[in-house]
């Protein structure tokens, strides 16, 4: 994983809207579930998609963020709550409401490490996230060309 461009102070990225974080979040954690996602095996892309979403939906980082957030520093936590708390302009089609806030103040936490660099910080986080989300997905039989 790496940071494009400067790594952000952390005064800055605090002061941040953290629905603006979870922004950045989102896209981080959907590009390592799909990086981990192709790393177990060979698939199609519509296999990839499925199992990504699931483990990136609302749901499933509400979940993460149960076997995590003890982990949370103190200066963590009031990212999440403040990402979890903020009020958002659209509203989850797929998750309760509660699952929804969990996952945007997870997302906010990872978006908040990103912009500033805590690399090894998300991999500790991310390494929690058990590899039985992750086992081969559907994949077909090796490619055995026709002699």
């Amino acid at each position: 994983m790496f940071v494009f461009g400067e790594v952000m102070e952390k005064e800055k990225a605090k002061l941040m809207n953290p629905v603006v974080l979870a922004f950045v979040g989102d896209a981080v954690f959907s590009l390592y579930a799909r990086t981990r996602l192709v790393r177990t095996g060979e698939g199609k892309p519509n296999e990839y998609q499925n199992a990504a979403s699931k483990i990136v939906s609302a749901h499933a980082q509400s979940e993460f963020l149960e076997e995590i957030l003890p982990m949370f520093t103190e200066e963590e936590n009031d990212i999440y709550r403040r990402g979890r708390n903020a009020k958002k302009a659209t509203k989850s089609k797929n998750a309760a409401a509660g699952e929804y806030n969990r996952s945007t103040g997870f997302e906010a936490v990872v978006g908040f490490l990103y912009l500033t660099g805590e690399e090894e910080r998300l991999k500790e986080l991310f390494s929690k996230l058990g590899d039985e989300k992750f086992q081969k997905i559907n994949a077909p039989a090796a490619f055995k060309p026709i002699r």
